[in-house]
């Protein structure tokens, strides 16, 4: 017998969900009629980078305070601890060959889980020198990896242990084929949430640490690997606080979105998914009942968002589908 697919505990009765919000018509194409948020698990101290695994029918994201990595099973709605401790893991993406490869705050590194459950040490320094905290990260259909390194996680013992930066913050890309590590942006403050277009000519990146506003950058992706062309995409307006992103096919951003602390009483309607449009107009929000840090698209067909909230996992199908 076939198992069925398990639905979350859906926050509102009313359809269409008052929760998806409609800010300019070009959003009301991918929003589901009959589709509501759902609340798929939770228990998390501050939930993170949320990636499918198709194959498995399940979806693993990042605890990263109780340092372990959580699985959740699409066919029975169970959670489970997938690996403790984790490393602190913050950002996770599968590579070209279904491997999990991890940003991780403790050891200040990027690993990649083998077949058999061992881990190998993609990355841990450049040009001698310790990372801060890799925090996000994204595989180009290359074999490239490309993630961002925030001082985040050694500011103290909440995301990992306090320690030194010894790098500015900065935006590295892995060769997929030598393993050689090369810098390719070092001027923004706080990068954080990276996501390629869907012919990968462009890469977009959050500046999580800018004022006053939070930003997202798009810069044309060179032949020989390197970044150019540096441009602004989005400016989040002084009040909210972008973190990680996905991308859908048609170029649209979905990005975790919550209050940076400036927004006064009016700070809780910021919480939850701001959606962009290619140009950068706001198009859409998901209101979640707490910030939310990152988003993947998955499920049997790619058009089911998850949202790693602080402390719970939410879902909702759209009319779209994440890009490959």
């Amino acid at each position: 017998m076939t198992a069925t697919p398990s639905q979350g505990q859906r926050l509102s009765a009313r359809v269409p969900d008052p929760l998806v919000e409609i800010l300019d018509p070009a959003f009301a194409a991918l929003r589901l009629y009959s589709a509501g948020v759902e609340r798929l698990a939770t228990g998390t101290q501050w939930g993170e980078g949320p990636v499918w695994f198709g194959d498995g029918r399940c979806l693993l994201w990042s605890d990263i305070p109780n340092d372990r990595i959580l699985r959740w099973d699409e066919t029975t709605g169970a959670t489970s601890t997938w690996r403790q401790p984790s490393g602190h893991a913050n950002g996770l993406v599968r590579d070209r060959q279904g491997r999990l490869v991890a940003c991780e705050h403790g050891g200040r590194r990027i690993t990649r889980t083998e077949h058999d459950g061992s881990l190998t040490v993609l990355a841990d320094r450049f040009d001698g020198k310790p990372f801060n905290s890799p925090n996000d990260i994204v595989c180009r259909r290359d074999g490239s990896f490309w993630f961002t390194d925030p001082p985040f996680g050694i500011a103290g013992w909440w995301e990992g242990a306090p320690a030194k930066a010894e790098l500015p913050h900065a935006v590295y890309r892995i060769d997929g084929d030598s393993g050689v590590v090369t810098r390719v942006v070092d001027d923004l403050a706080g990068p954080n949430g990276l996501a390629f277009s869907p012919d990968e000519r462009q890469l977009h990146v959050i500046e999580s640490r800018a004022t006053p506003s939070r930003r997202i950058w798009t810069y044309d992706v060179t032949a020989a690997g390197t970044l150019a062309n540096k441009r602004l995409l989005i400016d989040a307006d002084g009040a909210g606080a972008l973190d990680g992103m996905a991308i859908d096919v048609a170029g649209n951003l979905w990005c975790g979105f919550g209050s940076d602390g400036r927004a006064g009483a009016s700070s809780e309607a910021l919480d939850g998914v701001r959606v962009y449009a290619p140009d950068g107009r706001p198009i859409g929000h998901v209101h979640l009942p707490e910030r939310c840090a990152n988003v993947c698209f998955g499920g049997r067909h790619r058009n089911r968002l998850f949202m790693a909230g602080a402390q719970s996992l939410y879902a909702l199908h759209v009319n779209t589908q994440g890009a490959v």
